[in-house]
Parts: structure tokens; sequence; C-alpha cells
């Protein structure tokens, strides 16, 4: 079976090898032309490719001829001649050796490889001679470098280009336990395939946008303060729990930060159940404290702490954070100023904090400067529930809350 698709075919290039892969698949069934051999006219077979593998040993015995007439010449054996031949013919004249440039080089003796493998080898400092060939005939391809990794008692060879330092040590063998290699796969937990579905889904159906604005946080410290001193010893304020009550209390006074969009009705949620992102190995979740708009900042405190703990260890309940009106991503524990966090669908508004930090501010009597505690907060809106005015109505009251916590009272 022989056809053009099944053949490469040989390009005249002079003094320069030419490394190239097959676009289709098969298998390799037949090699007539041998590495080296020079001369090799334009368009002449080089070997024979077939699509099943039964097909193989059908040209097993299979010749070209016009490949034979290209290949390195070979002597045959000459047969002993019968003792009458022998003394009627003359006897033959010594054959010259076949040229060097037509003898057929031996694989055994070097370590074959493609001009790209040698290059990158060279790069990455691997010797070849340690890499397992899986092209034709065991030929070094690019891939094989690529995925090549070192045995841990192999040492490095220097690149090419850099010279090798006389008296430098041999890196250290990779300690038990750590991973070897270039990367590593970790499998996609049931968790995070949640996460990435969800994520996608809301960046690709929501329309986001972003309001931000900056919080004078010195009543709440203080206040804080005082309050974590009339506090039994084993619980402890934390802002948190003073934004979570803000934005529960502002998505009363702005409920429609406190709707979620479901296609031909807009849902507006007379209770305010704030979801709190929690970070676990596993991956975000975000725990609901329900009704934190009735709650006090000591019952806010309580169903955090006890939330997150059962969200690290994995014990959470299917009702305790699937739902939500509202979400709160707190980010400000880990020193990060603003950021925009992605909306936690159907919700429609989702809440990203930073981190408070020591400003300079005009004082009140104008005179000089006071140095004041502000957070960065961004609100993440769905245009299609909550316009522009709205979101900032919205963080008006959050901040009012916040910047004086005696109206929380009101």
């Amino acid at each position: 079976m022989r056809c053009a698709r099944s053949r490469l075919a040989a390009g005249e290039v002079a003094l320069a090898t030419i490394g190239f892969e097959v676009q289709e698949e098969g298998y390799l069934a037949k090699i007539l032309v041998s590495e080296g051999t020079r001369d090799v006219p334009l368009g002449t077979p080089l070997c024979i490719i077939v699509e099943k593998e039964s097909d193989i040993p059908a040209f097993a015995d299979y010749r070209d001829a016009g490949v034979a007439e290209i290949k390195p010449p070979v002597a045959p054996l000459p047969s002993p001649p019968s003792p009458t031949a022998a003394a009627a013919a003359p006897s033959p004249a010594p054959q010259p050796a076949a040229p060097p440039s037509a003898r057929v080089p031996m694989h055994k003796e070097r370590v074959v490889a493609s001009p790209l493998a040698k290059k990158l080898a060279a790069e990455k400092g691997i010797d070849l001679a340690q890499v397992k060939g899986t092209g034709p005939e065991g030929r070094i391809t690019k891939k094989d470098i690529e995925s090549f990794v070192p045995s841990r008692a192999a040492p490095v060879q220097p690149r090419a280009a850099e010279p090798a330092a006389p008296l430098a040590p041999s890196p250290p063998a990779a300690a038990p336990g750590l991973p070897t290699g270039v990367f590593t796969d970790v499998p996609v937990s049931n968790i995070r395939k949640v996460i990435a579905q969800r994520l996608m889904q809301s960046k690709q159906t929501i329309p986001h946008y972003y309001l931000s604005v900056d919080v004078d946080m010195g009543e709440i410290l203080v206040l804080r303060k005082e309050l974590n001193q009339e506090m039994p010893q084993n619980t402890k304020l934390s802002v948190n729990d003073f934004i979570i009550k803000a934005s529960a209390l502002a998505c009363l006074k702005v409920p429609e930060a406190n709707s979620s969009w479901m296609d031909t009705v807009i849902r507006q949620n007379h209770v305010v159940d704030v979801s709190v992102a929690v970070s676990t190995q596993t991956g975000l979740i975000t725990p609901i404290v329900f009704n934190a708009h009735i709650k006090g900042l000591a019952s806010i405190n309580k169903d955090v702490v006890t939330l997150a703990s059962k969200a690290r260890e994995g014990k959470l309940q299917p009702h305790e954070f699937q739902g939500g009106t509202f979400t709160v991503s707190n980010l400000g524990m880990y020193g990060i100023k603003n950021f925009s966090a992605i909306i936690n669908p159907p919700q429609a508004c989702i809440l990203a904090v930073g981190a408070s930090e020591k400003r300079l501010v005009p004082a009140e009597n104008e005179k000089g400067f006071d140095v004041a505690s502000v957070m960065s907060v961004t609100l993440s809106c769905d245009h299609r529930v909550v316009d522009g005015a709205v979101g900032a109505q919205w963080l008006a009251e959050f901040k009012k809350f916040l910047e004086k916590p005696a109206t929380m009272l009101l």
C-alpha cells in the first residue's frame, strides 16, 4: 500500500540537519534511507508510515528501486570459488574500501538527537546520554528533553555557552519527601470544580461594576476596645463583626442591594443573611450568618467563629453555606489595601474589605492634620439589579454606620 500521504520526502538542505514532526498519526513501517546518507535527490521517499499497526509486517521486505541506488554501498561477501574455477580464473583485483561519507553511521557509538533537542539540552544542562529517545531508532526529540526528569544522583551538566566552574560543587540531591521534576499536577476536587463553575457563571453572565470608598475607623476601634474589656476572656470582638453588622443594616436602608436577579422578577429579601467568605485548604466557602440585621455583635461573633471552624474542618451542613442575600469578603488581615470581589450568584452585591492604615487627614478645626485609621472598601454590584446611584447610597449608609457606630442602635 503506497500513497503520497504515507511518505516523507527529503529536501535539499546544504550543511544543515532539520528535525520535523509528522502531522498525522500512524506507525513507522519501514525506513528507506538510512541516517547519514548524503546526496539524497529531492522527492525521494525516506520512510513508510501506515495507519494500522497490523500493516507493518507487510513492508518488512519492501525495497524501493530508486532508494536502493542511493543507499551507501555495502560489499557482499564473495562465495568461495570451486577449485577448477579458482585455477582457471585470474585472481580478482583488490576492491577499494567505501569512502567514509558512504559508510552507515553506527548509532550505538553516539547519541542520536535532533538539533532542537541538542539545543534545548544544552540550555537546560541535560546530559543527552541520560535521555531515552522515543523517536525513530531511539532518536531524542524535543518532547523527550521537555519531559526529561533527571535522577537524583545524576549531576547537572553545564550549559554549552557557559564555561563550567573548575571547583563548583555538584548540586545537592533532592531531599526525601520533596517534589521532583518541573511541575506537579494537583487533582481538581469537587469543591474546586463547584467554585470554578460558579465564578465562571458569575463573571460571564453578571454585568459587574465597582464602587469604592474610604471609611474612618477611629470610633469603631475605640468602641471595640471598650466592648472587649466587658466581654468574657475567651471572646473578643473583631472589626469584621462590626462590618457584618453595618452591612446588614445598610441592606435594610437600601433593599436593592439585598436583592436577587430571577430573570423575570427582581426578588427583594426582607431579611439579611450575610455570607462570610472563609478560606479553607480545599477552597473558598461562604458560611451564612442568618438574620444578621437583628443580631448583636456578640451573637455575630459567635456565629462567625463557629462557622469558620466548621468550614475549615469540612463539617458545614449544606443549609449553612447555601443561600445568603449579601456577601462580605475581608482580606484586610492579609495586608491587602483594596480589591474587587466577584459576585456570589444569585446575590446582587458583595463587599470587598481591605486593611486599615494610618493616614494624615485635615483636622476638624481646619488647622493642621490628624492621624486617622482609614479602611478602603469596594462594593461589586450587579448592574441588572443595582444602579450606580443605588450602590453609592448603600456605601453612604455603610460608611455612616461605621464612622458613627452609635447610629447602629437606632
